[in-house]
């Protein structure tokens, strides 16, 4: 399952919630020194809201690794330090399903789906000001960078987040609010584990 929406959604408490394995996508982000690495247009800042911020790459191969194995390595990273600080192991066991959350899990709905591992995909929406909100207080409490560069980017994404919703529909998610991701996560859950069963 793949779980996207803008910044301070609520992906991460939609998938605590939902009880299942969770792979973190944000863990996925390039180092603060890659070259790559693209800027807000006008300012030096980088764009780390853009999918050229990100692996998607390796983000893929974990999610594929994942559903082959039960089990993948993945990547530290520190936010605020904009580094990968060491790798852990994911073990998901022989569990039906599993949720990769992330701004940028829309990237790569279609290919998970290519790769037949896609069981579906949300994008949560709570509108620009809720978001805004929560995403600037979660941001702050978890000092993820400077206060300057918390307020330019929540601005400039509470702007944008119809589009960000739009795009992230365009790429194959389905947009719906908490209570209707639970339901069709719990949903899902369910019938994959009825499979599994009736496989057995």
């Amino acid at each position: 399952m793949l779980l996207c929406g803008p910044s301070g959604s609520g992906k991460s408490l939609v998938a605590a919630r939902s009880g299942l394995p969770v792979l973190r996508l944000d863990d996925f982000y390039k180092e603060g020194d890659d070259p790559t690495l693209p800027l807000v247009q006008g300012s030096s800042d980088i764009d780390w809201d853009h999918p050229e911020s990100w692996d998607a790459d390796v983000a893929v191969e974990a999610i594929t690794r994942l559903c082959a194995t039960g089990s993948t390595p993945v990547p530290v990273y520190d936010i605020a330090r904009s580094a990968r600080t060491g790798e852990n192991t994911l073990h998901i066991g022989r569990t039906p399903l599993f949720i990769a959350e992330g701004i940028f899990a829309a990237e790569i709905v279609e290919r998970c789906r290519e790769r037949g591992v896609l069981a579906d995909a949300l994008c949560l929406s709570r509108g620009p000001f809720t978001t805004f909100r929560r995403r600037f207080l979660r941001d702050l409490k978890e000092g993820r960078k400077s206060v300057p560069f918390l307020l330019r980017r929540g601005w400039r994404l509470m702007r944008a987040e119809r589009s960000i919703v739009a795009r992230q529909v365009s790429l194959g998610a389905h947009a719906c609010d908490r209570d209707e991701a639970l339901g069709r996560l719990t949903a899902a859950a369910a019938g994959r584990q009825v499979r599994q069963q009736t496989a057995a």
